[in-house]
């Protein structure tokens, strides 16, 4: 990692460390936005992280960029940085302004289609995107189709990125298990002729791999703060005359517990990888299906070595056991990467399963 990322990821370490307790979480769990938190986090300068530096940003590699989302899951930040870190990223690939602020990226599902149409010198952009993230508070950086001609050539079929403004849209709120926005947005929006531009390289099916990949590093980082909770309270809780973390039942639960987040860490480490090379598919589908099948697995012996102490509200375990529970289902579960890399190994054959291995 070079100086100036180190020097980034251990500021926002201190940040989250001071700003993200366990009150400002129940906070946000109320439905308040963190508006001073979220300043402190804008003044930094973290939602630019992944902007190249002649657009603003601070030009680090992309993998060192990404670390800063493994703390978002370290620290439970109940903000969308992840997102406002991808859709600035967009913004800047696609030669948009970028607005500040907190943003989020739609659609999310793979099933929701979003449209634009010219109209009026601006755009129509039509369309349901159902759990967007934070859409409630955030301005929306859409991945959207025109099947209209789109140029002067006559181009169809492209897709566009548009940035659409907080509460231009109809919003169904909704939340996952952390209590997160996650909310329906229904789009029927003229937008002004600069407010889109095609955004090369992405589409929404590239923008669910972006989703999932961002997802298992956050996973990734919650694991490991889990990890590390219940270790401490096994060395700290005594039963019978001495630690619980003594008895060898526990020890192999904590053993099992930190495979799961040892194993969690390379896979967002291949993910933030894919990233960097384009988004490459293969490695983000098994990166989050690993993920997930971690995030399952140790949430689930968290709370059987905390015992009764974990399931209260009190304590700051569910916290970080409630997002991995959602962020396994979110971008796509374990289930839809899975049949996607059988697919691809089926399609590659006997043959070509190897070099499709050590391609990925």
């Amino acid at each position: 990692m070079s100086d100036t990322s180190q020097i980034l990821v251990d500021t926002a370490t201190r940040l989250f460390e001071e700003q993200f307790t366990a009150r400002q979480r129940v906070t946000a769990e109320s439905g308040q936005w963190l508006d001073a938190q979220w300043q402190a986090v804008e003044d930094m300068g973290l939602p630019l992280a992944l902007v190249p530096e002649e657009a603003g940003g601070f030009g680090l590699p992309v993998v060192e960029a990404l670390d800063l989302i493994r703390l978002v899951g370290a620290f439970a930040v109940p903000l969308p940085l992840a997102e406002t870190m991808l859709a600035n990223r967009i913004l800047a690939n696609a030669g948009l302004e970028l607005p500040g602020g907190p943003l989020t990226l739609a659609p999310v599902r793979p099933e929701d289609r979003l449209t634009l149409v010219r109209r009026d010198g601006g755009w129509l952009l039509s369309g349901t995107a159902h759990r967007v993230p934070w859409g409630r508070v955030a301005a929306t950086v859409v991945l959207a189709r025109c099947d209209d001609p789109c140029d002067d050539a006559g181009q169809d079929g492209q897709s566009f990125a548009a940035l659409v403004p907080a509460g231009q849209a109809g919003t169904a709120p909704d939340v996952n298990l952390a209590n997160e926005p996650r909310d329906s947005l229904r789009f029927e929006t003229l937008l002004p002729a600069e407010s889109v531009a095609p955004s090369p390289g992405i589409a929404p099916a590239e923008l669910h791999a972006l989703g999932a990949a961002v997802r298992s590093i956050a996973m990734a980082g919650a694991l490991g703060r889990v990890l590390a909770m219940t270790t401490a309270y096994a060395n700290e809780r005594s039963q019978f005359g001495r630690p619980i973390g003594k008895f060898q039942a526990i020890q192999q639960h904590l053993a099992v517990l930190a495979g799961q987040a040892a194993a969690a860490r390379a896979a967002g480490d291949i993910a933030a990888e894919a990233v960097a090379q384009g988004g490459a598919l293969l490695p983000i589908a098994a990166a989050k299906l690993r993920c997930g099948e971690a995030a399952g697995v140790a949430a689930a012996i968290a709370h059987q070595v905390h015992g009764a102490m974990g399931f209260t509200h009190e304590h700051s375990l569910h916290f970080f056991t409630k997002r991995l529970w959602s962020w396994r289902d979110e971008f796509g579960g374990e289930g839809e990467w899975g049949r996607l890399i059988g697919r691809e190994v089926a399609r590659a054959g006997a043959d070509g399963l190897w070099p499709l291995v050590t391609a990925a």
